[in-house]
């Protein structure tokens, strides 16, 4: 979608507005983008090109940095200042642009490579105890929609996929004899990912008691199919989720990441190498896995504290 439709009229036909449009055609054309990263980044444009366009900088050609660095500011300040992972991401699309008209010869230099994101505080991902993790899986009933929800929540613990993996996911990418699953992360980039029997389990259950009269009201490929018989999305896995957390009497912020948290969160504490952990998330680099031996450590201190005779 073009940044015309979501512009104000005030940048409008302006050369820098042409350039934000083609940027994002080069992300999702050629870069593979997901859907929601091009949506998270058109807004980011749409807001410097306004920006750039009270200051009468028509073109990329006609931004300084100092038109950059205040930008920054912008983001920190007024009366809905963004969170520093968001003003992060809006820096990191501005860079890209840059970057990009630079690589197309749309500009001699790039203003904004100096610029560097704010650094988000660290947050410990959320994961859950092992205890917890079963009840939140036993909590769907044994009716069709029961069954189905058991076996996508146990992919996402099974698997550590993203839900958006798991939406994606097709009948033929399970391979439940061999109990693996083929999933496609971030730029497509293709994974196998081992299975435990009770996600194996879980997903033929569904398989045989319940997709079939899903799937003959549209013949869609996807493993999880709504009431309709189309492809289960992104908001309907969270709902998922939120109604077997409430049924568990666990915390209204469960969320299907917290699944993937507490899967390499387990395997770290059961012994895994953090570069298995790593392949088995998808990560492009073991530093983003990284963060998951700070929660073992944490976890350890606790054990220490509470259990140590001079701990204290």
């Amino acid at each position: 979608m073009p940044l015309t439709s979501l512009d104000s009229p005030k940048a409008a036909g302006s050369e820098l507005e042409a350039t934000v449009g083609d940027y994002l055609d080069h992300l999702s054309a050629e870069r593979d983008a997901s859907g929601h990263t091009l949506l998270a980044y058109r807004g980011d444009l749409r807001r410097y090109a306004n920006f750039c366009s009270d200051r009468s900088r028509a073109s990329l050609s006609d931004v300084r940095e100092t038109d950059v660095s205040d930008f920054l500011v912008s983001l920190r300040q007024g009366d809905a200042p963004l969170a520093d992972a968001s003003a992060a991401r809006s820096i990191t699309a501005v860079r890209g642009l840059h970057s990009f008209a630079l690589r197309e010869s749309i500009v001699s230099s790039n203003v904004a490579e100096g610029i560097k994101p704010p650094q988000p505080p660290l947050r410990l991902p959320d994961a859950m105890a092992i205890d917890d993790v079963a009840r939140l899986l036993d909590a769907p009933g044994d009716d069709p929609i029961g069954l189905r929800d058991r076996a996508l929540l146990e992919l996402l613990y099974g698997s550590g996929c993203r839900v958006s993996e798991a939406m994606n996911c097709d009948v033929d990418d399970l391979h439940l004899r061999e109990r693996s699953v083929r999933l496609f992360g971030k730029g497509r980039k293709e994974r196998v990912v081992p299975i435990g029997s009770h996600a194996a389990a879980a997903l033929d259950a569904y398989l045989v008691r319940v997709r079939p009269g899903l799937a003959e009201k549209r013949g869609e490929a996807a493993v999880f199919l709504n009431n309709r018989g189309g492809r289960l999305s992104r908001q309907s896995a969270w709902s998922v989720i939120k109604r077997a957390a409430a049924r568990a009497h666990l915390p209204d912020d469960t969320h299907p990441h917290t699944l993937r948290h507490s899967f390499a969160t387990h395997l770290l504490e059961g012994g895994a190498d953090i570069r298995v952990v790593q392949e088995l998330l998808g990560h492009a680099s073991v530093t983003t896995t990284q963060i998951y031996t700070k929660v073992t450590i944490e976890h350890l201190r606790e054990v220490y504290a509470t259990s140590h005779p001079r701990a204290g």
